[in-house]
């Protein structure tokens, strides 16, 4: 009897813990700032852990293509090749309406970790040579807001990366200016999620 309640018990936590487990797989487009900028596209994966009082945590990993967008020092502009960027991020969001119960449920969330943007070249206006930005990472952060009905989830996110400065040099090796471009963007996506209920 005593064995029987301890599996039972076993099986009924077990049950509850992978009811909180959620895992969101999610595509879309990303949206670039600056003059030169063209949007692409990315693809997300977010395991996630599902809290009391509507708290959901998770970690982002994400790929964003997009061709970045450059201003030189004398005002010209340039679109970069495309160019990746990946992050990592710790994320958490919020159901507001968590509570009720119900198949739409709204939410607001964040996150905060590292992005790593591929090396990227580009050419100006007013030159034809060649310049390049080297691969970096970057802290940041995201803030996001969307919407899941079941299964199916829609979300806004806007990724705050710090901007890039290239020093441009001529084909002496001398510097003649710089060029700046900003990596933030926009992410528009839709997907499933896997696991844990609708919130």
């Amino acid at each position: 009897m005593k064995k029987l309640l301890l599996a039972s018990l076993a099986i009924l936590t077990l049950s509850a813990v992978q009811a909180q487990f959620k895992f969101d797989i999610m595509a879309g487009g990303a949206v670039p700032q600056g003059p030169g900028a063209k949007g692409g596209m990315l693809l997300s994966l977010e395991p996630k852990y599902g809290l009391p009082f509507g708290m959901v945590s998770g970690i982002r990993v994400e790929g964003a293509l997009t061709a970045r967008g450059f201003v030189s020092s004398d005002g010209s502009s340039a679109g970069a090749n495309v160019a990746g960027i990946v992050s990592y991020l710790v994320t958490s969001d919020y159901y507001p309406l968590h509570f009720l119960h119900i198949g739409f449920q709204p939410f607001v969330g964040g996150g905060t970790g590292v992005f790593d943007m591929a090396a990227a070249s580009f050419s100006g206006n007013s030159s034809n040579d060649v310049e390049g930005t080297g691969a970096t990472s970057k802290f940041g952060g995201m803030a996001r807001s969307g919407f899941q009905i079941h299964h199916f989830r829609f979300a806004v996110e806007y990724n705050f990366i710090g901007s890039t400065t290239q020093t441009i040099t001529d084909n002496n090796g001398n510097k003649i200016g710089t060029a700046s471009t900003k990596n933030s963007y926009t992410g528009i996506k839709f997907g499933t999620t896997i696991g844990g209920g609708h919130h």
